[in-house]
């Protein structure tokens, strides 16, 4: 009796976790209509014969862009403006944005298709963009300085020192209360035999 409950058991677990790969596979298909981009897709529309030096995290570029939705409705363009200054790794664009940044050259263009989970979410920004909207940004990489490596040790070392000098900070400060709080103290009555014994 315990073999056939045993055999029960097991073809109930693999049927369960076949039903269970399956639904998951279908709900992985539905996701994927819902959404006409999962992932950021980056697009190089004009490359310079020249491109020796690519953008990393912390150099700094100035673009020209112009942002879409999929419809192809203008959001926002800076080909009228200055162009904008962006610091890699400073989040001072949508993260989507900064990601296709990465690796680009000065005189560059790109169209970045941007999912809206690399952009502005299920909350979209009001009333310029919907919610769970994936947008389209051509830009124009005007130029690239790259980072001294002064500004490298800045961005990348003095976070860790920092993180260090909290706990050390903390713990010299918990050492502190706990002698003192452990220190011996003087009674009132040791400091009345000291008086008594003066006199």
């Amino acid at each position: 009796m315990a073999a056939v409950s045993q055999k029960f058991t097991m073809k109930s677990s693999i049927s369960l976790l076949l039903l269970l790969l399956l639904a998951a596979f279908t709900c992985g298909l539905a996701r994927g209509e819902d959404s006409e981009a999962e992932e950021l897709q980056v697009e190089t529309l004009v490359k310079p014969e020249t491109c020796s030096v690519l953008s990393t995290m912390g150099d700094t570029l100035r673009i020209h862009y112009t942002g879409k939705l999929m419809d192809g409705k203008v959001i926002d363009s800076s080909l009228s403006l200055d162009p904008l200054v962006v610091e890699l790794g400073k989040r001072t664009v949508i993260a989507g944005l900064e990601q296709s940044l990465v690796g680009v050259c000065e005189g560059q263009k790109i169209k970045a298709t941007i999912p809206s989970h690399f952009a502005y979410g299920k909350k979209g920004y009001p009333p310029t963009i919907p919610g769970d909207a994936d947008l389209e940004f051509e830009v124009e990489v005007v130029s690239l300085t790259q980072q001294t490596s002064w500004q490298k040790v800045v961005n990348d070392v003095f976070p860790l020192v920092c993180l260090a000098l909290v706990p050390t900070l903390l713990g010299l400060v918990g050492l502190y209360l706990y002698k003192k709080a452990n220190a011996e103290k003087p009674s009132k009555k040791k400091a009345k035999d000291k008086k008594s014994k003066k006199k």
